[in-house]
């Protein structure tokens, strides 16, 4: 299921992954986890989108090198196309995750107020077997580091999924 917040989706679990231009590692991780989400039948259940602190990409697709290294492991992203984060988006959205330490400190700035800016949350808090808390920003490094920040984030987001999914589980009716 695509992410909609214009539409009613009361009954939906709604996260949106944020990094800088929502090029490289916000759109990796919404279509690592949408491919979570559908793989166990929770797309019904679990609304994912992305999005970008920044304006300088809006309605561009993923960079070349994002695209390559979701194909290389089986993903499609072709569909994504970047938008900037709307502090308004808060109040719809249960989750929000950031890929390092500045994404965190702005979205937190942007946030309303305290229940909002709990739904922040680092990528990489939730893989117990991370050491660091930033994935790093592969835009401008090689197809290597773009390998490994989907390494980063199939791990994180599998850890993620893992500690939602009990609760999406028993909400369903």
């Amino acid at each position: 299921m695509s992410f909609d917040l214009d539409r009613d989706e009361s009954g939906l679990f709604r996260i949106c992954f944020v990094c800088t231009g929502n090029i490289c590692r916000s759109p990796m991780a919404e279509t690592v986890f949408r491919d979570l989400v559908q793989k166990a039948g929770l797309d019904d259940r679990i609304a994912v989108s992305s999005a970008g602190t920044g304006d300088w990409h809006v309605g561009e697709r993923s960079d070349e090198r994002t695209l390559t290294a979701l194909s290389a492991r089986g993903y499609d992203g072709s569909k994504h196309r970047a938008k900037q984060f709307d502090p308004d988006w808060f109040e719809k959205l249960d989750l929000v995750i950031a890929f390092d330490r500045s994404h965190d400190r702005i979205l937190k700035a942007w946030a309303p107020n305290e229940r909002e800016r709990s739904k922040v949350n680092l990528l990489l808090s939730f893989d117990k077997n991370q050491g660091e808390l930033d994935v790093p920003d592969p835009y401008y490094s090689d197809a290597a580091l773009f390998d490994r920040v989907l390494s980063m984030v199939e791990h994180a987001s599998a850890a993620l999924f893992d500690q939602i999914k009990p609760g999406i589980n028993q909400g369903a009716s």
